[in-house]
């Protein structure tokens, strides 16, 4: 498969590097201001969705609203995590990295981060439900960490859904922290301190 077309900020070798992605019908820039808030010094990394649903990019097809085709979820988890790869030895970064996800792009995050821990360890996810189930990610999360924040009004990523994401994080040994909010589907600004804190947490924690 091909790259997905991608912006990428340069930034300080002490900060962590930020997977920047997208919900759907977004690009590149949508969470530049979110990944400088979190972390102002850190370099940004911020493909597009390679999917297009009716003119809209997505990260993975869907077969209806909440319904995700999971074949598609886990052929493009891997061409996320093979891009990450083949653009560290582009950029020639070597440290931390962590992404930061919106809804879709919180989703395909959640599916890189059970499926390819060889490549993502840490993620924050906004608005995140259950990526893939969980006979599809079997392997040992031991060192990883996950950060997620959910509205408890969220008719788009209901809670159910993301409850059993947290088990299977959980259950894989990830280190998670919960965060809710009393809305829908969004990204607060009560969300983004919380998520600001835990990334300036040791990564062991």
């Amino acid at each position: 498969m091909n790259a997905p077309d991608h912006k990428f900020v340069p930034g300080s070798p002490d900060a962590p590097v930020l997977l920047l992605l997208h919900g759907t019908g977004g690009g590149p820039d949508d969470l530049l201001g979110l990944g400088r808030e979190l972390s102002p010094s850190s370099a940004l990394l911020a493909p597009a969705g390679p999917v297009s649903e009716y003119g809209a990019a997505r990260w993975f097809r869907r077969l209806a609203e909440g319904v995700f085709d999971y074949d598609d979820v886990v052929a493009r988890a891997n061409q996320l995590a093979d891009f990450v790869l083949d653009t560290r030895v582009r950029y020639g970064f070597g440290q931390r990295l962590v992404a930061v996800g919106f809804s879709n792009g919180a989703n395909i995050a959640g599916a890189v981060t059970l499926l390819r821990p060889d490549v993502l360890r840490e993620a924050a996810l906004f608005a995140s439900m259950l990526p893939v189930p969980a006979a599809r990610a079997t392997g040992s999360l031991s060192g990883s960490r996950v950060f997620l924040s959910n509205g408890e009004r969220d008719p788009m990523a209901p809670l159910k859904s993301t409850e059993r994401f947290v088990e299977l994080l959980r259950e894989r040994s990830a280190d998670v922290t919960v965060h809710r909010h009393p809305g829908g589907h969004q990204v607060t600004l009560d969300a983004v301190r919380a998520a600001k804190t835990w990334l300036a947490g040791p990564k062991d924690s």
